[in-house]
């Protein structure tokens, strides 16, 4: 199984810091991490090699995260949202899977296998 490259958008350093060093725990590597919607964007952008999956916070500092959502989807790159706030408003993204805050490792390394292909 080849190591996964993995983009995380989160606007609360703490809560970004804890993803990163679950993913790498399950042996990932975090291609870019992010605290604003729009630098993730800037970063999509650069001709930086897309992530093989991204973890995304649904709101960024009070922005919804559905941009860079789209930008992913666009480029066939499989995401999942994360919230604290349960069940929000997903238009277009019904299918997408969220994972609950605080993320539970169990449910970050399914949705790591499945960035994987391995399921």
């Amino acid at each position: 199984m080849k190591s996964s490259k993995v983009m995380i958008v989160e606007d609360e350093a703490l809560v970004a810091m804890m993803v990163e060093d679950m993913l790498g725990d399950l042996g990932c590597e975090v291609a870019g991490s992010f605290g604003a919607v729009t630098d993730a964007l800037a970063w999509l952008g650069s001709g930086e090699p897309s992530p093989d999956g991204a973890v995304l916070d649904v709101n960024i500092g009070g922005e919804m995260v559905f941009p860079v959502a789209e930008e992913l989807r666009e480029r066939g790159v499989p995401f999942v949202f994360a919230t604290g706030y349960g069940d929000l408003p997903r238009k277009g993204f019904e299918s997408v899977e969220v994972l609950a805050k605080p993320i539970n490792v169990g449910a970050l390394r399914k949705a790591v296998d499945k960035f994987q292909g391995d399921e």
